[in-house]
């Protein structure tokens, strides 16, 4: 069976030596993929292992990946999300973004493994702010500052690109 029969991936992953000049983890394919797709899947898990899975709107500055809190209706708000209170709790996160077709032999996917954290530095929170609102019109309408639309960086560290041909 080659490649080609079973489907074209690939894995790329940061050594902890490397610093964040060597940020080079997602390469073009996978940006490529994150870029053209509107919502991924953030996978978080509690600290007990606990798993939980949400659609989200998200931005890509680099090779990091962010996502806010935003304004849209929500039965809790802030850090008492669930999504929120994993990721507090339980940093590790994965987010896939996917190409489904009735063609089978066009499904993609993008698996992203890393850490995420909420931003603190206010500069870096404007940058996110901006990706996200350049991606995503209805963001420039939402007033998304303070504590209760909290800017996630996801720090990638394991790629996984995966194409059906």
């Amino acid at each position: 069976m080659t490649a080609r029969d079973r489907g074209a991936s690939r894995d790329t992953a940061r050594g902890d030596a490397l610093g964040p000049e060597a940020r080079d983890v997602l390469g073009p394919e996978a940006r490529d993929v994150l870029d053209r797709h509107r919502v991924a899947h953030l996978a978080t898990a509690d600290r007990g292992g606990v798993p939980h899975v949400v659609p989200l709107c998200y931005a890509r500055d680099g090779d990091m990946l962010y996502f806010v809190i935003d304004a849209k209706p929500k039965r809790r708000t802030g850090t008492a999300l669930k999504r929120m209170r994993n990721l507090l709790e339980n940093p590790a996160v994965a987010l896939v973004v996917d190409d489904y077709d009735e063609d089978w032999t066009r499904l993609a996917y993008v698996l992203v493994r890393g850490r995420a954290a909420v931003v603190t530095d206010a500069a870096e929170a404007r940058r996110a702010l901006g990706a996200l609102r350049a991606k995503y019109p209805q963001y420039r309408a939402m007033d998304l500052d303070g504590s209760e639309h909290p800017v996630v960086r996801v720090s990638v560290e394991h790629v996984h690109l995966w194409r059906a041909s």
